[in-house]
């Protein structure tokens, strides 16, 4: 399950590359947002907060604490790194995209995801999720979903996904939401790596738009959507509006053509299945008529879809939690 916190991993990774500085790792991130919602949910109850040890001039129990952990995560850190296998080359996919899906749109009007919705979950559910350990798997290639991947034997199996980071401009007098950048892949990712990697890459490499800069930060907010349940469709339209993803792909004039979008995409846009396909065949760099979409000349029509477990986060918020953890002495 995607969580607000993740999204709090990518802006970390934004700020501290915009700010030429180390970023905080994944499990600190993780490991402070569940702290910060502990303390917001005890101010919110009316507790002191006496067993956070939170309050002014009161933190070296936490701290110590806190620099236990960080001790702790950079040794296993460490461990993987030395023990981590060379990754081998995964098959060409079927389209020869890169690994990364970058959405790209036949213009700057068609946006892989333009989410709205600010952060939803719970902060038990936000706490759940993240000690769990949930695991998805996808594949490079478009139609194929055998492939697997072996843990390393001396350390446990970090949790991996398919994921997408994408970061919308919020208008402050409207609340509007523009996409500024949406990138992602269908190979199972390292959160860890995964996260930042694509949450850097959505930020100065999507070339619908120019590259985020430092004084866009407050304007942003980021949306990650974990990915699951892959499934090829029977038809074009073996798919459910504002629960699936879909991915397709599709030969014209001996041309192949593919494209995705993310399960929220079709039902903000107020699309009904067809007119997402139009859309989705236009993105790929389709120019036939609407009304031939599943005519005669578009051949080997093939559409997979997928569910995605999403959450969002907006600058303010962030930067709450940030000044809080510098409070704390964490820089």
């Amino acid at each position: 399950m995607a969580v607000p916190a993740h999204c709090a991993y990518c802006f970390e990774s934004l700020a501290a590359d915009l700010e030429d500085r180390d970023p905080l790792g994944f499990q600190q991130v993780q490991d402070r947002w569940i702290q910060y919602e502990l303390v917001q949910e005890g101010e919110a109850t009316g507790q002191e907060g006496d067993d956070l040890d939170t309050e002014p001039g009161d933190n070296d129990s936490l701290m110590d604490s806190l620099e236990e952990e960080d001790e702790e995560e950079e040794e296993e850190e460490e461990e993987d790194a030395e023990q981590e296998p060379e990754p081998t080359k995964a098959p060409p996919a079927l389209l020869q995209l890169p690994s990364i899906s970058r959405l790209q749109a036949s213009s700057p009007a068609s946006a892989s995801s333009s989410s709205s919705t600010p952060s939803s979950l719970s902060t038990t559910s936000s706490r759940l999720a993240l000690g769990g350990n949930s695991k998805s798997s996808s594949n490079s290639s478009f139609f194929s979903f055998d492939r697997s991947k072996q843990p390393s034997p001396a350390a446990p199996k970090q949790e991996e996904h398919p994921l997408f980071v994408t970061w919308n401009t919020v208008s402050a007098r409207s609340g509007h939401k523009s996409l500024r950048g949406c990138i992602g892949t269908f190979d199972s990712q390292k959160l860890a790596a995964g996260l930042s990697s694509y949450a850097l890459t959505a930020a100065f490499n999507d070339t619908r738009f120019p590259p985020i800069h430092n004084a866009e930060l407050p304007t942003l907010s980021c949306s990650v959507t974990l990915l699951t349940n892959f499934t090829p469709c029977a038809t074009p339209l073996d798919w459910t509006l504002g629960i699936h993803g879909i991915r397709i792909s599709f030969q014209h004039h001996s041309k192949r053509y593919g494209a995705t979008y993310l399960p929220d995409v079709a039902t903000e846009q107020g699309w009904t299945k067809e007119e997402t396909i139009v859309s989705l065949m236009r993105k790929a760099g389709w120019s036939g008529r609407s009304r031939d979409w599943n005519g005669r000349d578009v051949k080997e029509m093939r559409v997979v879809r997928y569910e995605g477990a999403k959450a969002s986060l907006g600058y303010g918020e962030w930067a709450e939690w940030r000044k809080w953890v510098t409070q704390l002495g964490v820089r």
